[in-house]
């Protein structure tokens, strides 16, 4: 894996280019918009759209689905800054390089991150299209964010549990029905063989993906409060397991994605 470290004047090179090119815009609310979510674009009153290729130091998405952009505006009554494409660990980025826009965040006033993911369903109660508020994580990515922090760094309680009882009352409002349950990240982009969604599942997890825990962990250490959001886009129940279809995976994240957004927004409103 080829890591770019990022020092802090890399940091401030890319905060001051920002800055320069926004008028110093500052944010309240930080989204991260992974597959269910590209929709909350449209709610979203734009003030300034940056090309990641644009932004000195800044990962560059490689997914052909996520656009690559930084919008700044504001949504709910809040300030935000977006990031529309995120960046994985099996694009080849070390975890230092994914989390990188958590600390130009931070310096915008970032004091609140919602971030979001397209999953599989472990818990034989989920069904596709299901939204699932995330209350704890597994990280199976063998390597960690943390490694250049200051101690003490810790994992207690990356989501928090404010904002979770604001997503579930958001829910409650809006006739939206979530689930609230553990999110376990593997290394990707293959998706996993029926012994390992068995063995996920005895670990405790109810949803596997491959993104969302590097971006949580650094938030959460930053002194960023996170909620984690994912859709069920497929099931993966070792007993009933059918070959992954991928027109059939966007299909769940579509249906799911008004709720998706609705739930975000007002969420942010209660904020």
């Amino acid at each position: 894996m080829r890591t770019v470290l990022r020092t802090v004047d890399h940091e401030l090179n890319s905060y001051e280019f920002i800055g320069n090119s926004t008028g110093g815009f500052t944010a309240d609310v930080g989204i991260i918009l992974g597959t269910g979510l590209g929709g909350l674009v449209k709610d979203i009153d734009i003030q300034h759209k940056i090309d990641y290729k644009e932004i000195p130091h800044f990962p560059v998405s490689t997914v052909e689905s996520h656009h690559g952009n930084l919008i700044l505006g504001k949504i709910s009554g809040k300030n935000a800054v977006v990031m529309q494409g995120r960046f994985h660990y099996y694009e080849n980025y070390a975890h230092e390089e994914i989390t990188y826009p958590l600390r130009l965040m931070k310096r915008m006033g970032v004091h609140t991150l919602i971030v979001s993911n397209a999953c599989g369903g472990l818990n034989p109660s989920y069904r596709k299209a299901d939204l699932m508020i995330m209350r704890d994580h597994i990280n199976f990515h063998y390597d960690t964010p943390l490694k250049n922090f200051k101690l003490p760094a810790s994992n207690r309680q990356i989501y928090d549990r404010g904002l979770i009882a604001l997503a579930e009352k958001a829910a409650l409002d809006n006739s939206i029905s979530v689930r609230k349950g553990v999110y376990l990240s593997l290394h990707g982009p293959a998706l996993e063989t029926r012994a390992e969604y068995g063995m996920v599942r005895k670990f405790g997890a109810d949803a596997v993906g491959m993104s969302t825990i590097p971006e949580a962990t650094v938030a959460a250490n930053i002194g960023i409060k996170t909620l984690g959001l994912s859709i069920i886009t497929d099931m993966g129940l070792p007993d009933t397991l059918k070959p992954a279809v991928l027109a059939e995976i966007l299909e769940s994240a579509a249906e799911a994605e008004p709720k998706m957004t609705l739930l975000t927004r007002k969420t942010i409103e209660m904020l």
